[in-house]
């Protein structure tokens, strides 16, 4: 790839400023189509004459990339003249960063480079190839300063500064990989829907939504004014600007004008915000003169969810949210403070949902195989995908996503492929639980994050009472059954796998005797541990029920939970769970005011306080995890083993009289599915669309059905 091109990079150290990399190239005959690859390292923006090529935002995306860096390819034949300047300005993007608040070097190089290959066909059947090498030049943009966590500084005042040669330095081109994932695309537009003047007297847009992105806005200065943002998720008590949560992140953009009526938004970074503060600016703000960018992975969305109950709509449509910002080419934990990384556990539990709402096929295609090149010798999976944290330990439900994923992913669309790559990950994976556990059949002794965030402790740790070696046993079984699986669906063998899961089972019910926690419970009923599962069940309603029909627990638990009850005959009480909304429940944050989900139950307290500083993202999409019993329980639609990707479909709505109404479809790879359930009269009218083959249950009843549209009724 790139045979005959050269990484070029500049021949003296820009320090904190952007380069631009630019040729000016002739054409000697009329053109009938041509191709611009390219990649770099950090950030770039190519134009063609003034003109940006492509849509991608903070292409080349984000790899492993010491291993992997993808490539673009634009077809730029309509933006070709008889002569054209090609410029690519660098910035330092995730790959040249300081990613993080770890005492940890990025692996990533440190030095702005770029590399690519216009190819031209001409009308008359010849081609001609123009390569980055040593006939490039390179020059300081406008663009100051450009950090992920802290924003951009740009003078619009720099027009023109002098060409520099550039040098070629030896960079291997075996990382080089064709574009996998998808691109990274501006999506939508917000307006501001109201502008305020805090207490202390700043003048803050509020645009509603909390949005992953950055702010385009106009303005008539002269040479010289600026304009100042930052970027925050909420105010305080008081009504005042509150960015303490963003830690050391500045999220801040400053833009230095020029003479004149002028428009500018940020081309190298993103923020994440639902408010931003005006702290310079020339004149009288106008909120008409601002707008937001929403950015985020460029995935479909397939699914959707309305309820007669507009508090859970707003939590679907939170869920929804959540999703959006924090798929930015790889699934991030959230998308403003310092951190803004791939998070397995995040991506684990949150999967399942993932596919209901957005096609993610491809998006988690090329993460898995970002994970599959962090695997490291002994099989073990980092916690953080692109890995750029220092220390090697695996955690239970973080490095599981080496085989829930790809498993999921392989339910979901039915791609026998996409499971082949990552079988040999989900076959080392589990081979690192046995080589580095304790005890024989179990996963003990080891580092893991436990029931993060959970309350059964209390409200100020992310500490959990759920024993720990219990929980990441669990997960060991589970990720055994899930590679039995994933061998049976693929015709490998898979007897071994189905006999070693068996006797960990057993070994699980050996040790641990008895289920303290609520996450314990759920655990051992939706992993299938427990042998006594109408008495577990039993056990943890009353412990719903004892804590004021609420919830206690952490990233781990709160997944199953719903699952765990309705399973086994608690749908009622699963309900009263999701449309609960006292604290801690997943509708308090909706009466708080939440437009995405929230890292902890109370990041804002009922009394307007904050959970912490140093801990408080209010676009952490874990808990949203919930949106995938709303879709496979209360819809009832479920994929089947046997006929992945939808090729045959169950669907077992469960409806509740405390909603009117629910209405669900996905868009599947065969066609559109649609559960719809009411009251009517004494009972529910059923209203069911397949696009294939169906198993529908209601009222207790079960029939197969071919394609097509029906109704159904049954009594309460």
């Amino acid at each position: 790839m790139l045979t005959n091109a050269k990484w070029i990079a500049t021949s003296e150290a820009f320090g904190s400023v952007a380069p631009i990399f630019q040729t000016t190239l002739t054409f000697p005959k009329a053109i009938r189509q041509a191709t611009l690859s390219l990649t770099s390292v950090g950030v770039y923006v190519a134009t063609i004459n003034g003109v940006r090529v492509g849509e991608y935002v903070l292409a080349p995306g984000w790899t492993m990339y010491q291993k992997r860096l993808q490539v673009q390819t634009y077809d730029v034949t309509s933006m070709l003249e008889e002569t054209a300047t090609l410029a690519v300005t660098v910035a330092k993007g995730l790959n040249m960063s300081h990613l993080a608040w770890y005492d940890h070097h990025p692996y990533h190089p440190s030095d702005y480079a770029l590399i690519g290959e216009l190819r031209v066909t001409y009308t008359d059947g010849s081609e001609e190839s123009f390569v980055t090498d040593e006939s490039w030049f390179c020059r300081r943009s406008a663009l100051l300063d450009c950090e992920i966590y802290d924003g951009e500084l740009y003078d619009a005042g720099i027009t023109d500064t002098p060409l520099l040669p550039v040098k070629v330095i030896d960079k291997t081109k075996d990382i080089l990989i064709e574009q996998e994932g998808e691109e990274i695309r501006e999506m939508m537009t917000l307006t501001p829907k109201a502008i305020l003047t805090t207490p202390k007297g700043e003048t803050v847009l509020d645009f509603g939504q909390n949005l992953t992105g950055y702010i385009a806005f106009s303005v008539n200065a002269k040479k010289g004014d600026r304009v100042k943002i930052r970027h925050f998720e909420i105010l305080d008590r008081d009504g005042n600007v509150y960015t303490e949560n963003y830690r050391s992140a500045k999220a801040t953009l400053t833009y230095i004008c020029r003479d004149g009526v002028q428009s500018y938004k940020p081309t190298h970074t993103f923020y994440g915000f639902r408010y931003i503060v005006i702290d310079e600016y020339p004149g009288t703000p106008d909120p008409d003169d601002f707008c937001a960018i929403v950015v985020h992975s460029n995935i479909k969305k397939i699914g959707s969810v309305t309820t007669s109950d507009p508090m859970l709509n707003r939590l679907i449509e939170n869920i929804e949210w959540g999703q959006r910002d924090n798929f930015l080419d790889i699934p991030t934990d959230c998308p403003q403070r310092d951190e803004r990384l791939g998070w397995t556990g995040d991506a684990e539990v949150f999967c399942r949902t993932a596919t209901y709402q957005f096609d993610v096929e491809k998006f988690f295609d090329k993460w898995l195989g970002d994970m599959r090149a962090e695997q490291w010798e002994d099989g073990g999976i980092p916690h953080v995908v692109p890995m750029i944290i220092g220390d090697k330990h695996c955690s239970a439900a973080w490095s599981d996503a080496a085989t829930i994923c790809p498993w999921q992913i392989y339910l979901s669309y039915g791609n026998s492929a996409l499971l082949e790559k990552q079988f040999d990950m989900m076959r080392r994976w589990i081979g690192y639980i046995a080589l580095h556990s304790k005890d024989q059949y179990l996963w003990t002794g080891c580092i893991h994050y436990g029931d993060w965030c959970a309350l059964d402790l209390g409200k100020e740790t992310t500490d959990s009472a759920t024993n720990k070696d219990f929980l990441a046993s669990c997960y060991y079984c589970n990720s055994v059954r899930l590679v039995a699986k994933a061998a049976k669906a693929l015709g490998k063998p898979y007897e071994e796998y189905e006999t070693l899961a068996d006797k960990i089972r057993d070994a699980i019910n050996a040790r641990f005797t008895e289920y303290r926690t609520q996450t314990e419970h759920i655990l051992a009923l939706y992993f299938d541990i427990t042998p006594n599962k109408a008495e577990v069940a039993a056990s943890l309603a009353k412990l719903v029920i004892d804590n004021g029909i609420h919830l206690n627990t952490g990233f781990v638990g709160t997944p199953y939970l719903l699952h765990a009850l309705s399973q086994n005959g608690y749908t009622e009480l699963a309900y009263s769970l999701l449309l609960q909304d006292t604290y801690p429940s997943w509708l308090f944050s909706v009466k708080q005011g939440a437009t995405t989900i929230w890292e902890h139950w109370d990041g804002i307290k009922e009394d307007g306080s904050v959970w912490s500083a140093g801990m408080n993202s209010y676009n952490h999409y874990a808990y949203g995890a919930v949106g995938d019993w709303i879709y496979g329980v209360a819809a009832g639609i479920q994929t089947v083993e046997e006929a992945p990707g939808f090729a045959k479909v169950a669907i077992a709505p469960h409806p509740d009289r405390r909603l009117s109404h629910l209405t669900a479809s996905i868009e599947t790879r065969h066609g559109k599915v649609t559960s719809h359930w009411e009251r009517f009269e004494n009972g529910w009218r059923y209203e069911i669309e397949t696009p294939v083959e169906a198993t529908v249950t209601v009222g207790g009843k079960t029939k197969t059905v071919p394609k097509g549209h029906y109704l159904f009724y049954s009594e309460y």
